[in-house]
């Protein structure tokens, strides 16, 4: 399975709602990404540009697009961004087979 990243920022209409009514989100989280097979390894909250981050575990990426979706579709998030992770097992793959790829620099 793979492995990604978000980052999100809530609105404030979402910040106002959860010190109406604090919630652990975790659990949430967890649901929306079991429900598609994968898993959730760690949430946590930053000051910063983003509000939280998400460790996810995904089949594929259109399993985790899916979760991404629906969760944006819910109005709570102001931004979020989902990078996909890859190990150092599969970079390593990916500089093996970049030696196959010819590349030509635009203009040259």
């Amino acid at each position: 399975m793979a492995m990604y990243l978000t980052r999100f920022s809530y609105t404030p209409e979402t910040w106002a709602r959860l010190i109406e009514n604090p919630e652990d989100r975790r659990k949430a989280a967890s649901s929306y990404i079991e429900s598609v097979g994968g898993k959730l390894h760690g949430f946590w909250y930053a000051f910063g540009e983003h509000d939280g981050w998400n460790l996810w575990e995904a089949p594929d990426n259109v399993s985790m697009a899916s979760v991404v979706l629906a969760i944006g579709a819910g109005g709570a998030l102001r931004s979020s961004e989902t990078t996909v992770l890859i190990s150092v097992e599969e970079l390593m793959q990916a500089l093996a087979k970049a030696k196959s790829v010819k590349y030509r620099p635009p203009g040259t």
